[in-house]
């Protein structure tokens, strides 16, 4: 019984914390749009269709990394090679399209994970620290990449592959996602009502179920009109909606994710309960490299070109990303929800600077002061907890 009310706190603390960083997303939004009202834009420019729609293409190759990085660092680990990996598996991409398109794309991913499965042995089974492997690998990968290409750009020919980061789906598919998705909420909530009925548990009132159904949907179709109003909902953003869909299943509704955060929280415990660490390490790793691997692919398709720079300070990215939606660097703790909110104010803080003509040295400063205040109001959180 005494451990009830502290599980209640932490639920609410959490709770506090997704809704903290949405109020401060929000904020940014309306700031932004604001800022951007000029004489040919009276409303203002970054909230209009088409920049949002460019908004959110940047934010699908770092909220796919964050997903990843987020199952690294909730098993108490961490990953700063992924920008030269996706480096590495684009390069690679690119310099195999004479292969055929399922070809070169499946070997940017089985490069992905065939790095992810390197790195994660060498954590798990060698115990060397995740910092020195992934450091050294980001070293590697990118000079491996390097000597590929000797150093030239390669541009993306097959009209496919380039579709994958530009392209937009059909208007009217939009609206066929739109309705599968509102009818997936509907299903969810009342089985959930149904679930706590059946187990005696007390069940929400019609009203609070009905709320949980109507605000999604409105939000849903909202963002469907909006898209279709620049074109369609970007190709990106459906691969990054679905990895942070499956991404949010495996770590809240599977064996797999309950123990990663065990792992991450207390090692000795978890060892002590009969997982296997290293299994489950070497399972983190792979993901990951599975992701850098479909990052790589968007990232080359959206730019049209594979160059031996690509992907540098990605991985800082997707850290931040994290970490600004309260993912705890000691591990144990994070959501895929706040992993990808936190790359969408990553996005928002650089398009909407970009749109005023911030410096650019000024921009890394705005960064990294978001960056420090979210560890620091997640210390805060810590200590009133």
């Amino acid at each position: 019984m005494p451990d009830q009310p502290i599980g209640r706190l932490k639920l609410r603390t959490s709770a506090l914390r997704a809704y903290t960083m949405l109020l401060a997303l929000i904020v940014i939004w309306l700031f932004f749009q604001w800022a951007t009202i000029d004489p040919n834009h009276p409303y203002g420019l970054f909230l209009g269709a088409i920049n949002f729609s460019k908004l959110l293409q940047q934010t699908a190759v770092t909220g796919v990394l964050a997903v990843g990085m987020l199952m690294v660092i909730v098993s108490g680990n961490i990953d700063l090679s992924i920008g030269a990996v996706v480096g590495l598996a684009g390069g690679i991409a690119a310099m195999t399209q004479g292969w055929g398109l399922l070809p070169c794309l499946a070997l940017a991913i089985v490069i992905g994970v065939l790095i992810g499965a390197i790195q994660g042995s060498l954590v798990a089974y060698l115990n060397i620290p995740a910092f020195i492997v992934t450091l050294g690998g980001l070293q590697a990968w990118r000079g491996i990449i390097l000597k590929l290409t000797k150093g030239a750009t390669i541009p993306v020919e097959l009209p496919f592959f380039r579709s994958l980061g530009r392209d937009f789906i059909n208007p009217r598919i939009g609206f066929v996602l739109a309705a599968i998705a509102i009818a997936a909420i509907a299903w969810s909530s009342i089985r959930r009502s149904r679930a706590r009925k059946r187990h005696g548990l007390q069940t929400a009132s019609l009203a609070s179920t009905l709320t949980r159904i109507i605000i999604p949907s409105i939000v849903i179709v909202a963002f469907i009109f909006l898209m279709n109003q620049a074109g369609g909902v970007p190709i990106p953003v459906i691969f990054l909606v679905a990895v942070a869909l499956i991404g949010a299943f495996l770590t809240t509704n599977t064996t797999f994710g309950r123990y990663l955060y065990a792992i991450g929280g207390n090692p000795d415990a978890a060892r002590l309960s009969g997982i296997n660490l290293k299994r489950y390490i070497l399972a983190a790793f792979c993901l990951m490299g599975v992701l850098s691997g479909l990052a790589a692919i968007l990232h080359t398709a959206r730019v049209g070109s594979a160059s031996p720079d690509a992907g540098t300070l990605m991985e800082l990215d997707a850290i931040a990303s994290c970490v600004i939606g309260g993912t705890s660097l000691m591990g144990g703790r994070g959501t895929v929800f706040g992993a990808v909110l936190g790359a969408l104010i990553l996005a928002s803080l650089d398009n909407g600077m970009s749109l005023l003509n911030v410096e650019n040295w000024a921009q890394y400063v705005v960064k990294g002061g978001v960056l420090v205040a979210a560890v620091g109001f997640d210390m805060f959180g810590r200590r009133k907890g």
